[in-house]
């Protein structure tokens, strides 16, 4: 039998990356500046604090510009930004949706919360995403296309979307990716959520599929306290997306009229706000979490039985959480590195518990999910704030 793994040096290298950082140290905390509050205080003082206001627009045209997608619509958080991005994409009650095993919960609840079915697929070790030729493989196995509709032959359902989730803010490897879903003729409806300022040769995340979404939760890059956004470059797609996420409104000057169900799902002028002022920060934010993300690199330069996880070639991550990958043998130090952390008031977690393991979706269908499983075992993310670096 193996000896466990000496963690004391693993230990040391996070110390010495924070060393200079009062305890406890949080995951991930935003960080606020006197904009922040300039903007945040003319809502205030104008009365317009909710889903009707000028930072509503500017937001939305200031991510469009950045993103290099032709349009975004704010929405009250990342999850309503993925479920009306899906019911856009056309996904339909008993579909099903392809989407990561290793994610967060919301991935899987928005293909639910469609009535549709989640379809687990495994994940590509140098993205953590997503893995194109896995996936390859296992559409060519279960998959047909009828009439243009794909089927799985397994289930007799139609498989209606694609949703490659970029890990950690890392991108999927997009461009067999894309090519596979245009085989299939597969929408891709892109969870960004966590990659605000990741590109993929040179393409904003979020911004090569049909839809993208974007999320600004108090622990992502850019914050508005609560709130997404959906990406598109169709504008047919981004007026049917405002529409529907304001509750189906039709205009009117005091009539409530609405023409389909719709969803009370538009960000507050408040929110966006401070999404605004965050949003003008991004680049040193940016600097900041990469110069970080260098420093965990070289501390952890040498040490034995584990990496850290480095972005892929032709691409440029945000590094939004670092992440430290165990070796396979290593995998039962992952509780006791983290147990050690928390002891010392450095707050550290493992990746999310694989959506085939959760009760509700155990029953759905699933690819081979050994690299997930792999990942999940062996994966620890540390502290990622920007403030943690300052350039």
């Amino acid at each position: 039998m193996r000896d466990p793994l000496d963690i004391a040096p693993i230990l040391s290298a996070v110390r010495e990356v924070l060393a200079d950082v009062p305890r406890p140290i949080a995951l991930h905390e935003p960080s606020f500046g006197d904009r922040e509050q300039e903007y945040v205080t003319e809502c205030i003082r104008t009365g317009r604090v909710s889903s009707v206001g000028e930072f509503v627009d500017r937001f939305e045209e200031a991510l469009a510009r950045y993103t290099g997608a032709r349009h975004a619509i704010l929405t009250v958080n990342g999850t309503a930004a993925l479920h009306i991005a899906l019911l856009m994409a056309g996904v339909r009650p008993d579909d099903e949706v392809i989407i990561p095993a290793l994610t967060f919960v919301a991935t899987a609840n928005a293909v639910r919360y469609c009535a549709a079915v989640p379809h687990f697929a495994d994940s590509d070790e140098r993205t953590l995403g997503i893995d194109p030729s896995k996936l390859a493989t296992h559409l060519s196995r279960i998959a047909e296309l009828r009439g243009g509709r794909c089927i799985n032959r397994e289930t007799g359902r139609r498989i209606a979307a694609v949703v490659p989730m970029h890990t950690f803010g890392h991108p999927v490897d997009m461009d067999p990716l894309l090519e596979l879903c245009r085989q299939y003729e597969l929408p891709i409806v892109e969870d960004a959520a966590e990659s605000l300022g990741s590109r993929y040769a040179g393409r904003h995340t979020g911004s090569m599929g049909l839809l993208g979404v974007l999320s600004f939760n108090g622990n992502k890059i850019v914050t508005t306290g609560g709130g997404g956004a959906v990406l598109t470059n169709d504008a047919a797609l981004a007026r049917a997306t405002k529409h529907a996420t304001t509750t189906a409104k039709v205009l009117h000057p005091w009539e409530f009229l609405h023409d389909q169900v719709g969803y009370n799902y538009r960000m507050p002028n408040l929110n966006a706000a401070l999404g605004c002022a965050q949003l003008e920060r991004l680049p040193v934010f940016l600097k900041a979490k990469r110069a970080l993300a260098l420093r965990y690199a070289d501390a952890f330069s040498g040490v034995p039985g584990v990496l850290l996880f480095s972005e892929c070639p032709k691409v440029t991550s945000n590094y939004w959480l670092n992440a430290m990958i165990l070796d396979r043998e290593h995998a039962e130090a992952r509780d006791r590195i983290i147990e050690a952390f928390h002891a010392e008031g450095i707050h550290v977690r493992p990746a999310w518990t694989p959506m085939p393991r959760l009760p509700m979706y155990e029953s759905c269908p699933a690819m081979n999910l050994a690299t997930a499983e792999s990942l999940f075992a062996r994966m620890i993310n540390l502290p990622s704030s920007a403030h943690l670096e300052r350039v």
